[in-house]
């Protein structure tokens, strides 16, 4: 995956998605995420099972979404979800909801890396296939294209 390359998902809303009043009910978006974090990792050719098959969970820690415009029953939607930031003991994924060319929200999340016993586990000396398959995916810090010194987020 090219670095800071966001993964799109494409979603119908559902009638459940939506509220009594017609619009997409505001945590639905946190579960949208959920899908675009899982579509993350199949492009990566991983998944949230085998990791946690190996030992290592990936709890959110920090949930954010600042809503724009409505989504409503029926909107064909896209999730692009950008992995903005890695250190050891943590991730950052960066979420936009689209409606073709119109931004309806932004989010992010925070996960930790816990290993057996919801102990911290120090990514890249527990798992560093997975650290070494991440950190290319690293968006760059805004101001800086990709590719340029530095751009990869990261702290050892």
């Amino acid at each position: 995956m090219q670095q800071g390359k966001a993964v799109r998902t494409q979603l119908s809303v559902r009638y459940a998605d939506t509220d009594q009043m017609g619009v997409v009910y505001y945590a639905n978006y946190l579960v949208w995420f959920e899908v675009g974090r899982n579509a993350f990792f199949r492009v990566l050719g991983d998944s949230y099972r085998r990791w946690e098959e190996a030992g290592l969970l990936l709890p959110v820690v920090e949930a954010g979404c600042r809503y724009y415009q409505p989504a409503h029953y029926d909107d064909e939607v896209t999730v692009a979800t950008t992995l903005a930031n890695l250190s050891v003991a943590r991730l950052t994924f960066t979420y936009r909801v689209e409606r073709g060319t119109v931004l309806l929200a932004e989010g992010h999340t925070v996960h930790a890396f816990l290993g057996p016993g919801g102990r911290p586990v120090n990514l890249k000396k527990a798992f560093p296939g997975l650290w070494d398959k991440l950190l290319p995916c690293v968006a760059p810090p805004a101001g800086r294209e990709p590719g340029t010194p530095g751009a990869a987020k990261q702290r050892g």
